[in-house]
């Protein structure tokens, strides 16, 4: 069995050749595909099968491309490849900064496409059996619960969304703005100043249970981070 006969990829595209073709590429490579025509189908079935892939189209009936990619970034980190007509460099830059691991713009090639899958899945793999470094942090995201030392932290919707995009990548530095699309409803309507208060806010929280420790990690000029376990 090859590698790619155990990887999900789902493809969410209203083209409906488009979408034949990209799978047909898929299946040949011994990938599982999945398709979607809509954005709100893509993103039911990617909460039910939870893909290795997301391959997004950004002109999409019900659901855009970009409101997909910013909800599925809110509860995974799926690697998501944006396919679209849209070449202009403020739609890459906008898609790269909402989350999605690369960008290929119509008429593309097949074959480079699922080369590009094979990178990005390649480089976003991380070991199956590797236990999380976040020492001291327990996440239950089905009651959306965070405890710290074993004790459970009193957290916002907002707080439990940003502890967790920091406690799923300790020693990744995320940017305010990264932060902000992945912890926010609405990213936009937010400003640096707010990431900050709710960081101040959460180390008051983590402080509360072990005074002598400060997991969150402030980077200059650039974001914030959890810090590794030692």
């Amino acid at each position: 069995m090859s590698p790619s006969s155990e990887k999900t990829v789902l493809v969410i595209e209203d083209d409906r050749n488009t979408a034949t073709l990209v799978a047909l590429y898929l299946k040949r490579e011994g990938f599982r595909v999945l398709t979607a025509g809509d954005g709100e189908a893509g993103l039911s079935l990617a909460e039910r099968h939870r893909p290795n892939l997301v391959i997004l189209d950004l002109m999409l009936p019900k659901a855009d491309g970009w409101e997909v990619c910013r909800r599925l970034r809110q509860k995974s980190e799926v690697p998501i490849i944006m396919l679209t007509a849209r070449a202009e460099e403020i739609d890459r830059v906008s898609g790269l900064t909402l989350g999605a691991d690369d960008y290929m713009v119509k008429p593309f090639s097949p074959r480079e496409l699922v080369a590009r899958v094979r990178t990005v899945l390649r480089r976003t793999r991380r070991p199956a059996a590797a236990a999380p470094p976040a020492a001291g942090f327990e996440v239950d995201d089905e009651r959306k619960l965070i405890r710290f030392r074993g004790t459970a932290l009193d957290l916002s919707r907002i707080e439990y969304r940003l502890l967790k995009v920091l406690i799923e990548r300790p020693g990744r530095v995320f940017s305010r703005d990264e932060l902000m699309q992945r912890a926010w409803d609405d990213p936009g309507a937010s400003f640096d100043r707010t990431v900050d208060a709710h960081v101040k806010t959460l180390r008051a929280k983590l402080r509360a249970v072990a005074p002598d420790e400060d997991p969150i990690v402030t980077h200059r000029g650039m974001g914030y981070s959890l810090r590794e376990q030692r």
